[in-house]
């Protein structure tokens, strides 16, 4: 628990099933990407409700609801595991197969950092629970918490509310990578920062 009455919790150590509460965040933060593959909110959930993996994604919950996720994933463990059956059933033939291999290289791919580097993906925040410290709560929570002596995320470089948020948290850019579609996906460059425990 944190000063701002934000509870923090791996998801796998709930005993109840919040992958629901944690794809309906999920999709509340990413929609604007997500909405090119539908624009049927209750569609994506669904579909993305499963691919979590519990023990690298920690929730912060705010009066008993979950309003903010975050992953730390390793060289053994991605955030989510994108399967290509759930896709094509969340998302119909067609698009199922495009998302597929639109996220199936972003998510399926085994991370080639050390074992004490942790790689944090998937942040994301509801709406309602914005501006109330949820995602510093987050990260604050998993830099302390955490075993790992270097934390790793990307932010993309149209994104400078998490840029300046991840800088005012310690962490620094060390490298940025020009994006291949960048028209379709919207941002031009991504860019690495680490942080040092």
């Amino acid at each position: 628990m944190n000063g701002n009455g934000i509870q923090i919790k791996r998801m796998a150590d709930y005993d109840r099933d919040v992958c629901y509460e944690a794809a309906n965040v999920f999709v509340e933060g990413y929609y604007k990407d997500l909405s090119f593959f539908t624009k049927d909110k209750e569609k994506l959930i669904t579909t993305f409700m499963d691919a979590f993996c519990p023990d690298v994604f920690y929730l912060a919950e705010l009066d008993g609801i979950i309003v903010g996720i975050l992953a730390c994933a390793t060289n053994r463990q991605r955030a989510m595991h994108i399967d290509k059956t759930s896709m094509k059933k969340g998302l119909g033939f067609v698009m199922g197969n495009f998302a597929y291999s639109m996220l199936n290289k972003e998510f399926n791919t085994t991370l080639t950092y050390p074992d004490d580097t942790t790689y944090i993906e998937c942040v994301a925040t509801s709406e309602a629970a914005r501006g109330k410290g949820v995602c510093t709560g987050l990260f604050r929570y998993v830099m302390k918490e955490l075993p790992y002596r270097q934390f790793i995320l990307e932010v993309a470089d149209t994104n400078q509310t998490a840029y300046r948020l991840y800088n005012k948290l310690g962490f620094s850019e060390f490298e940025r990578k020009k994006e291949k579609y960048s028209k379709l996906k919207g941002f031009n460059q991504r860019i690495y920062m680490n942080w040092f425990k």
